[in-house]
């Protein structure tokens, strides 16, 4: 019998993971389907230029696995039993089945899927912080739903009215450079909850303060925001900031689905994992991207991101893969290199830092940095088709069959 895996969101790293399997396991011994609500790539580090207007390329899934044998599974998860080693999901409407990638089109409004082993790879969305109005009127960029959402909102937004963006991380900087050069006519401001880009070098700061003042955008600096109501923000020491859009990007919560399960999380409901990225308490269980709590150079979380995400994608693929064949066990490190932020279409700045990500003095920035981070965005997309990176293509059969009540495979030493 087939040994199934079943692998939950199909964003950066669900389909890298989906894909990278496929390359490396023969199709007679394994079945790999892939559990999406939508049937194609969403790519989530352009999530603010979709909500300023731009219309990005289509990537459907039934072109990027054709002839892999990655099954894709239209549906959205409701629940893990983890346990019963079972998923269970209320499926999308019917999609005919296309050529190339194995759809499989829904038969009833819900059903369970077994698996052998599963890849938790369903991410995270925006984290409204308790604060009281945001998710009555905040929008958010964190999906491609909360970004059309944005987008239409700001189609119907007249010249000279405010929109404040609340957040200064990375998300948040994007948001507020690519809003303010797309629409010039409009009033931008960017609350932060400490100083503007201090996790930057020096000559990284001062950059990305002559870029926003160049664009014309607002800066609250030390103004952590308390409430939001439909035209303004509420700060902690009381100011009032007008806001006929209120764009939230103060940090991502992960889905709350591993939390209700007998998985061990940690407080923020992230899956505890091992270096292979597999569950501390069920090793039938692999977590990866922002759904897992993975630690990193000096002892230290990886932050929620692509570039933490997609390393963590190919560690738990070539785990499993080498626990199922009697291979060796993947030993690659994940670190840090730098930290590439587009400010608008014209400009950017690649921050170089250390493995554990603490900023160092080199920088990059103008439109060579633009192009930089515009060719990393492209690379994490190829990255998804092309999951073996140039990597050996050889499939490797499994050591074991599949039992009727689990996996049968050989452990490597």
């Amino acid at each position: 019998m087939q040994h199934r895996i079943v692998v939950l969101g199909a964003g950066y790293t669900g389909a890298i993971a989906a894909g990278r399997l496929a390359k490396r396991l023969h199709r007679e011994d394994v079945t790999i389907t892939l559990v999406n609500a939508e049937p194609d790539f969403v790519e989530r580090v352009r999530m603010h230029q979709l909500a300023t207007g731009q219309d990005l390329k289509p990537r459907p899934f039934s072109e990027m696995f054709a002839g892999t044998g990655v099954h894709l599974r239209l549906a959205k998860v409701t629940g893990v039993d983890v346990d019963r080693k079972t998923v269970t999901v209320t499926d999308a409407n019917s999609i005919a089945p296309e050529s190339g990638a194995g759809f499989i089109a829904p038969e009833s409004g819900a059903g369970e899927l077994p698996y052998d082993t599963l890849i938790y790879a369903l991410g995270s969305g925006w984290n409204a912080q308790g604060v009281p109005g945001t998710a009555e009127h905040a929008y958010e960029i964190a999906g491609r739903p909360g970004a059309l959402r944005l987008r239409e909102r700001l189609a119907r937004l007249g010249g000279g009215q405010s929109v404040v963006v609340v957040g200064g991380g990375l998300t948040g900087v994007e948001a507020a450079t690519e809003l303010a050069e797309a629409r010039p006519d409009l009033d931008v401001a960017l609350a932060a909850a400490g100083g503007l880009g201090d996790w930057l070098s020096p000559k990284g700061r001062d950059h990305l303060r002559k870029v926003l003042g160049k664009l014309g955008i607002t800066v609250y600096e030390h103004a952590q925001v308390t409430a939001v109501e439909a035209d303004h923000v509420t700060t902690a020491d009381g100011k009032i900031i007008p806001a006929a859009v209120t764009v939230w990007t103060a940090g991502f919560a992960v889905h709350p689905i591993a939390e209700a399960t007998a998985l061990e999380v940690t407080g923020t409901g992230q899956i505890v994992v091992d270096g292979t990225m597999r569950s501390v308490s069920h090793p039938d269980v692999y977590a990866i991207g922002d759904a897992a709590m993975v630690m990193g150079p000096g002892n230290k979380p990886l932050r929620m991101s692509c570039a933490s995400g997609t390393p963590t994608a190919w560690q738990a693929a070539d785990a499993i893969a080498a626990r199922l064949t009697g291979g060796k066990l993947p030993n690659a490190p994940i670190r840090y290199f730098n930290q590439c932020i587009s400010l608008g279409r014209k400009e950017g700045l690649i921050q170089y830092v250390t493995a554990d990500d603490r900023a160092v003095k080199a920088v990059l920035t103008g439109r060579v940095a633009a192009v930089y981070k515009e060719l990393v965005c492209k690379g994490a997309a190829w990255g998804v088709a092309n999951p073996m990176l140039g990597l050996p293509t050889r499939r490797r059969r499994v050591t074991g069959r599949r039992a009727t009540t689990g996996s049968a495979v050989k452990e490597p030493a």
